[in-house]
C-alpha cells in the first residue's frame, strides 16, 4: 500500500474556516444530531442517546482514530461569525483507507447558502494533496440536497447500491481526483 500524506488540519477557503474538533464542540454537535432527518441511521433516540458526554467520548475516538489514519472530519465555522455551522472530512466510512468516503453535514439555518459545497470542495483539494486518486461518498436515495452539492463537485453515480428499506437505499457516488483539475464552480 501507497503511504499517503495526512489530511490537512486546517482548510481556509474564502468565507470558512474548517479545523480539527474540539472536545468543546460537543454540544454543537449534539444538536447537529437533534436536527437530522429521523430517517438518517444516527440519530438521538428516545433515550437521549448519544448525550453530550457520549459525543464528547465520539470526538476523542476520532481525534485518536485521525492520527492513526492521517483521515479526519474538520468542524466548519464560518470566518467573520466564527461560528460552528457543520463538518466535512474524509472518513473510511464504507469505503477504505486509499479510497475514502467524504462526509459533510450542516445545520440546517446554514442550508441553501453553498457553504457544504465550498467546504467539499476545498476537502477535494485537500485529499489530492494526500496523494489519493479516488474518492466515495454514499447518500440516501431520499437526500436530495447532499446529491446536489456531490454533482456540483463532479461525483457520479458509481452502480452501487446498499439496498436498505427502513432508512432508503444507499447509492455509492465516487469521483476520481488524479485526472483533472478543481471541479468546476457551479
Amino acid at each position: 500500500m501507497k503511504p499517503f500524506e495526512p489530511l490537512h488540519r486546517e482548510i481556509a477557503t474564502q468565507r470558512l474556516r474548517l479545523r480539527p474538533w474540539r472536545l468543546s464542540d460537543d454540544a454543537a454537535v449534539r444538536a447537529l444530531w437533534a436536527e437530522r432527518d429521523p430517517r438518517s441511521l444516527r440519530v438521538i433516540d428516545s433515550d437521549g442517546r448519544p448525550s453530550v458526554d457520549d459525543i464528547r467520548a465520539n470526538l476523542k475516538a476520532q481525534l485518536v482514530e485521525s492520527s492513526h489514519t492521517g483521515l479526519s472530519l474538520l468542524a466548519i465555522e464560518r470566518r467573520v461569525e466564527g461560528d460552528f455551522i457543520g463538518y466535512c472530512g474524509l472518513i473510511v466510512g464504507s469505503a477504505t483507507l486509499e479510497e475514502p468516503e467524504i462526509a459533510y453535514e450542516l445545520f440546517r439555518d446554514a442550508h441553501n447558502r453553498g457553504y457544504a459545497t465550498e467546504a467539499a470542495r476545498a476537502v477535494l483539494g485537500a485529499a489530492r494533496d494526500t496523494g489519493r486518486t479516488r474518492l466515495w461518498a454514499t447518500v440516501r436515495e431520499w437526500n436530495t440536497a447532499s446529491f446536489r452539492v456531490l454533482d456540483k463537485l463532479g461525483f457520479t453515480n458509481s452502480g452501487k447500491i446498499t439496498e436498505d428499506a427502513d432508512r432508503g437505499d444507499l447509492i455509492w457516488m465516487t469521483r476520481c481526483l488524479s485526472d483533472d483539475a478543481e471541479p468546476p464552480l457551479v
